[in-house]
């Protein structure tokens, strides 16, 4: 990603947005990208919603076990009296967050802090998730990443979930869910 120089010194904040699928990488895209701004030696506050115990209580956890320190939070403002004299903050899972997510992440880029959030895109159901949709017309940059589809190989952008389960939240891993490409999805085999 490019960013244009700051010729005045003055230190402009702005939103990244990683989404997608299920197993398409996007926590550990936002692990990679934090350990980065660490190296950098900028100062890193990352945030994680409370009800996302799937791997570790406290640290964000990718599939493929890579893990950074977090803070878990019940809801958006908290980020904002946590965030401090930060230069980076990451926030995962934003599809569980509330409605306030969109207007901390603006606040926090109008302080001059690069935030950096991930989240589905999508629910089972194939609709937009909680706030990503709102995150992401305010992003100034978007990555959306893809899995593999587990029945034909092709790119896949949906998780297909294999419950019966119709709750928009049920978490889990393999177990419930697997990526599909749009064609196996809508087959629902």
């Amino acid at each position: 990603m490019f960013i244009e120089p700051n010729i005045s010194g003055e230190r402009r904040g702005f939103i990244e947005v990683i989404c997608g699928s299920m197993f398409s990488g996007k926590t550990e895209e936002l692990i990679r990208r934090l350990k980065r701004a660490r190296i950098a030696n900028l100062k890193v506050e990352i945030f994680k919603p409370r009800v996302d115990v799937r791997y570790h209580e406290t640290d964000i956890v990718s599939h493929d076990e890579k893990a950074i320190q977090s803070t878990p939070i019940d809801n958006s403002q908290i980020i904002l009296l946590l965030a401090g004299e930060v230069d980076v903050v990451g926030i995962d899972e934003a599809q569980f967050f509330d409605d306030q997510l969109p207007d901390v992440c603006d606040q926090l880029a109008l302080k001059g802090i690069r935030v950096i959030v991930a989240g589905l895109d999508m629910d089972y159901m194939g609709k937009p998730f909680g706030q990503m949709p709102n995150l992401l017309a305010k992003a100034d940059f978007i990555t959306k990443l893809h899995a593999i589809c587990v029945r034909c190989g092709n790119i896949a952008n949906y998780s297909y979930r294999k419950s019966p389960d119709a709750s928009q939240v049920l978490l889990g891993e393999k177990d419930l869910y697997e990526p599909r490409c749009r064609k196996c999805y809508y087959e629902k085999l």
